[in-house]
């Protein structure tokens, strides 16, 4: 029998793709990208084709634009229309329009990453991370207001005791939140992804989620909140970049620290935080440490690809 292959280029296409899944956790292997997509396909299937139309179109944005090719294959071109389709999907009810705004909103993504990227390089700009997707997702807000964009949480994880088992699927939900998911499996599935890619950076990840989790029970905050995951994704995600880029625990922990004290700040400007505490934590340490010593540059753009 003959086996059945891709052509090169679509091979090519494909790595970057699953690249593009793997950047939302700041990290390029092609193996986190399918367990990521594994984990969408058991927590939340319904979003998953509206993942692979915006990470498609944003990386065919960028290639119709002639951005870098190395950037591209590193999946930078990709996690932001990742996220903004599986937004869109999960607040949108289906209608023609749908994939036309995942379209719109995924290639816009990629004309608001490209410059910023190059002002990084050239001038020394700190990291965009997942911004074009959180303003991009808040003009939304702005545009749908009868919408509420909000992580989406179960009302099955409310509970009265907490329990070892409680406790560990509040961890695997505050991985999984980071992609709107509230499932344990599908946390698990991502954390196995980024134990297979770095992982230093899955212990980052995990204690990120543990200290989202214990500051929220600790201070009283919603139960049900803190058991799904949603004060635990920005530490998570905060601590996994740090941690690449600082070989201290410093950064990471304090890091995680800052993403917890600016969350609760963006529900009093009735804003939904998504990735934006994280991004925020990460720019003050990265600034902060510009300042202490302006002769050290740090880049802290995702990884690419060996």
């Amino acid at each position: 029998m003959h086996q059945l292959s891709l052509p090169p280029h679509a091979r090519r296409g494909l790595r970057a793709l699953l690249n593009g899944f793997s950047q939302i956790f700041l990290l390029s292997h092609a193996g986190c990208g399918l367990l990521v997509v594994l984990a969408i396909l058991l927590g939340a299937p319904h979003l998953l084709g509206g993942a692979l139309l915006g990470g498609g179109c944003s990386m065919l944005t960028a290639q119709r634009r002639g951005y870098p090719q190395a950037d591209i294959a590193a999946g930078l071109y990709g996690y932001n229309g990742i996220l903004l389709g599986m937004l869109i999907s999960a607040q949108f009810s289906w209608s023609p329009l749908l994939p036309l705004l995942i379209i719109l909103g995924a290639g816009l993504s990629s004309l608001i990453l490209a410059p910023w990227m190059r002002c990084m390089r050239e001038r020394q700009w700190l990291p965009a991370f997942t911004l074009p997707f959180v303003v991009l997702s808040w003009l939304l807000l702005w545009l749908a207001q009868p919408l509420q964009l909000q992580l989406h949480s179960d009302p099955v994880t409310a509970a009265h005791s907490l329990d070892w088992l409680a406790s560990l699927q509040a961890l695997l939900r505050g991985l999984g939140q980071v992609i709107f998911l509230d499932q344990p499996l599908a946390g698990l599935c991502l954390w196995l992804g980024l134990l297979l890619a770095d992982r230093r950076a899955a212990l980052w990840a995990l204690l990120g989620s543990a200290a989202g989790l214990s500051l929220a029970l600790y201070q009283g905050w919603e139960q049900h909140s803190a058991l799904a995951g949603l004060y635990g994704y920005n530490a998570a995600l905060a601590a996994i970049a740090l941690s690449q880029v600082h070989r201290q625990p410093w950064a990471p922990l304090l890091g995680i620290c800052l993403a917890l004290l600016l969350q609760p700040g963006f529900a009093a400007l009735g804003l939904p935080p998504l990735t934006m505490p994280f991004i925020l934590a990460c720019w003050l340490i990265q600034a902060s440490r510009r300042v202490l010593r302006p002769a050290a540059t740090v880049d802290c753009t995702p990884a690419r690809p060996d």
